[in-house]
């Protein structure tokens, strides 16, 4: 078990020690020894407040860790996407749980609190930690003031609350202390200033020192300060039920539907929520728990007011270490989001999603385009234009040290012209008409070059042509439909093709290069799985580096750098290869087992296995169709 020092300097911590929680709005990233380290408030794509990932000096965060070496552990809560960290050394084990909560019921419509709750329980023995607060807004450009006032929500006591007030921003910290035993006294918790200056902050942080015992708890609430409408606060007492007409228990049981008495920090309701929600998969097929996690994670990166999915929480976390790429919200990534929930049945985000691409396709640039990739409001604007419009050109934030010196928000590839998209998309589309179908797959960008990848563009002439025979719609031009997808069929297989190394190169102009992008062609019907230059191909990957190959450790490799979508890619073509050669079936599920071992503690994978992004959507393809075929074949 690894036991960490809090004494020693606090380095950066691997993305891969990290947990995400998440309330469909924006999301947080949990570093394992307690650290919030990424958090933008209210929206995904708004100005971070907590970014200790990319400035582990003055990037801000909230932390709550022990004062003395301890070792730690965390999980999710069962089909749940609340948080779980477990700090123990031999004077006791404490708990600390974190979730942005959701209402049980699932009711978009109701207002979402924006707060991030911190539950601290000591579960055995004693336990001294430390928290410390340190908002940096606005990408820590902002200043902001901090002042403590008197903590009104709390009747009967004479506690403070923090409020960090920043130009735009205003956040206040509250806490509730309690005691779960009898004979147990209330802890006491005393917050005071922190200053970070020296580190580069450009307001007062707070900062509390507990001592804590078995069956003492407490929870600590940052979020957005409500407004003031001057408005006083209304209660259900008789007096406001006569002059309504209404009697006093219908008033009470309305207030509590708002926030019950019995749960006002909402953790029951946002645990049903995420349990309720996992229960609707028809998912029955083997590697059933790391789908349903995989889903969970998903779920996490849909923005619920449009349906846009994100294709990354965070920002500025290269594709690899020190690469120039960034991940950003991909038409892409998101179709094969949509794609992983329509298999496991979730078919209310795959409308929501259809939707916000209809809407995009009300809304083209001038020339009738589509870009290769939106914000989650894809809405055209010039304010605030990379928040909330279509430009997401890339910025530099030099102030920040950066994750291992990469510090951008935007994507430089934003603009690129990518007609790949277009099969995506008539795919997504195609899907959606007919759920039943294959999951589809797309390529990369290369940046500073312009390459041919046309297997995509097949794809969406191809799932033109079925969507008109399936829904029997008017199409006076059909022939040359036909004509033009049996021609960049011939084009890609005659000019793709290297007959030397009898393989698919990388491009038209790079047959030479082996790339693991040509795995995807039985995956999405551009061919045969059982075609011998397809199987010559795959074989080929399938080989070590030193021989050619792309496949080390089990793991495939594209052309710079691990990359899990290959690996998960090339289980599936194994797979569907495997149904007439058995022996890749086998590679297959040995390459899938192994590829399982490489998602972290709480079983979030990323997209390259080096420290980025994010492949729960292959994942959940791969285990499918695997898992059907090895039924369909009594493997």
């Amino acid at each position: 078990m690894n036991v960490r020092d809090p004494t020693a300097e606090r380095d950066y911590i691997p993305i891969a020690d990290h947990a995400i929680i998440g309330n469909l709005r924006t999301a947080a990233l949990i570093s394992l020894d307690g650290s919030v380290e990424s958090y933008c408030i209210p929206n995904f794509d708004s100005p971070t407040v907590f970014a200790r990932i990319l400035d582990k000096y003055k990037g801000g965060h909230f932390s709550i860790t022990p004062t003395v070496p301890f070792a730690t552990k965390q999980n999710y809560l069962p089909n749940s996407n609340i948080l779980q960290t477990k700090f123990l050394n031999d004077g006791g084990v404490v708990n600390v749980t974190d979730f942005l909560p959701r209402h049980g019921n699932g009711d978009s419509s109701t207002p979402p609190l924006f707060w991030l709750i911190r539950r601290i329980e000591v579960i055995r023995g004693v336990a001294a930690l430390r928290m410390e607060c340190a908002p940096a807004f606005n990408y820590a450009r902002d200043k902001h003031t901090t002042e403590f006032l008197p903590d009104d929500s709390v009747e009967h006591c004479h506690q403070k609350k923090v409020r960090f007030k920043s130009p735009d921003l205003e956040l206040d910290l509250r806490y509730v202390s309690e005691a779960t035993l009898d004979n147990v006294p209330t802890p006491e918790v005393n917050i005071d200033y922190l200053d970070l200056s020296t580190k580069g902050h450009l307001g007062p942080a707070v900062c509390c020192n507990l001592s804590l015992v078995e069956g003492q708890r407490v929870t600590f609430i940052l979020r957005i300060c409500p407004e003031k409408t001057g408005v006083p606060e209304a209660r259900p007492t008789q007096e406001l039920a006569d002059r309504l007409g209404i009697p006093l228990e219908i008033l009470i049981a309305g207030a509590s539907k708002m926030r019950p008495q019995d749960d006002p920090l909402l953790t029951a309701l946002t645990n049903d929520y995420w349990n309720n929600w996992i229960r609707k998969s028809t998912y029955d097929g083997s590697w059933k728990e790391a789908v349903n996690r995989s889903a969970l994670a998903l779920k996490l990166l849909i923005y619920e007011p449009t349906g846009a999915v994100v294709a990354s929480p965070t920002f500025s976390l290269p594709e690899y270490i020190g690469g120039t790429r960034n991940c950003a919200s991909w038409i892409r990534d998101s179709s094969f989001t949509l794609y992983a929930l329509i298999r496991l049945g979730f078919t209310q985000e795959a409308n929501a999603y259809l939707e916000f691409i209809f809407d995009r396709l009300r809304d083209k640039n001038p020339d009738g385009s589509l870009q290769i990739m939106y914000t989650i409001h894809g809405m055209h604007s010039t304010h605030e234009a990379f928040i909330r419009g279509k430009d997401l050109s890339e910025i530099e934030l030099p102030h920040l040290d950066g994750h291992k010196d990469r510090n951008l928000i935007g994507n430089g590839a934003a603009n690129h012209i990518q007609l790949d998209i277009y099969g995506e998309l008539m795919d997504c589309i195609y899907l959606g008409q007919k759920v039943r179908q294959h999951i589809g797959y797309d390529t990369w960008e290369v940046r500073g070059k312009d390459r041919h990848f046309t297997i995509m563009l097949w794809v969406a002439i191809d799932r033109g042509i079925r969507i008109v025979e399936k829904r029997s719609l008017p199409c006076p031009q059909r022939l040359a439909w036909y004509a033009a997808r049996d021609a960049l069929y011939e084009e890609i297989m005659t000019k793709a093709w290297n007959p030397a190394l009898k393989i698919f190169g990388q491009s038209y102009e790079e047959t030479d290069v082996l790339d693991s992008a040509v795995l995807i062609m039985p995956l999405v019907f551009f061919m045969a799985p059982s075609d011998p230059r397809f199987v010559s191909t795959l074989k080929q990957i399938l080989k070590s580096p030193e021989r050619g190959g792309l496949t080390s450790n089990n793991l495939v490799y594209r052309y710079d750098g691990t990359f899990c979508l290959c690996t998960l890619w090339c289980v599936e073509a194994l797979t569907r290869a495997g149904e007439y050669e058995r022996p890749l079936l086998t590679r297959a599920i040995a390459m899938f087992e192994d590829f399982l071992l490489y998602s972290n503690h709480v079983g979030l994978c990323t997209e390259e296995v080096s420290d980025a992004g994010d492949a729960h959507v292959t994942l959940i393809s791969a285990a499918y169709n695997l898992s059907r075929t090895l039924t369909r074949l009594k493997y």
